[in-house]
């Protein structure tokens, strides 16, 4: 035992310790599609590639979490669809002892950057396998898209509360 402000804390792995377990990650789903082949294969590969990224975190009961991170993207040439893929990677986390906006930033961060190389794997061996070059999706800092997020939140809510002021003056 420790003691802190004149206090006793239990040290280790107590029940009102904060804990943070992985309990599962899997696939969810994943789509692939290929709606300009063969033609595509005979154009000079130079793709557009345009990446969209969401994660949904659902309590599902006894300080378990279900977090679904998807990634879609398209793949140009030209003006054709060369392939899209989206991949819904998927993990299941324990998270107790922890107050609330610790956790939101855990599930937002931390959960994401376990599943994330996940994605990157399934999206370059799907992508592979469906006849085309190998993609590298590039890291993702998710810190930041979640202080973005943060920021563009607070932004919202602080126009809508201007509108408001202005409605009822």
């Amino acid at each position: 035992m420790a003691e802190q402000d004149g206090k006793q804390v239990q040290e280790g792995n107590g029940p009102d310790d904060a804990q943070f377990l992985v309990q599962k990650v899997y696939v969810k789903d994943i789509s692939f599609e290929t709606p300009n082949t063969p033609e595509v294969f005979k154009m000079e590969w130079r793709p557009e590639i345009d990446m969209n990224m969401t994660n949904k975190a659902t309590p599902i009961g006894d300080d378990h979490f279900d977090v679904v991170l998807t990634v879609t993207l398209t793949v140009k040439v030209g003006d054709k669809v060369a392939y899209l893929i989206e991949v819904n990677q998927a993990g299941i986390f324990m998270i107790r002892n922890l107050p609330a906006d610790v956790i939101d930033r855990m599930l937002a961060i931390v959960c994401a950057n376990i599943l994330f190389p996940f994605v990157r794997e399934t999206v370059s061996d799907v992508v592979t396998r469906g006849g085309f070059p190998q993609l590298l999706l590039a890291p993702v800092n998710f810190d930041a898209l979640y202080e973005q997020q943060k920021e563009e939140g607070k932004a919202q809510l602080d126009a809508a509360a201007q509108a408001n002021a202005n409605i009822t003056h």
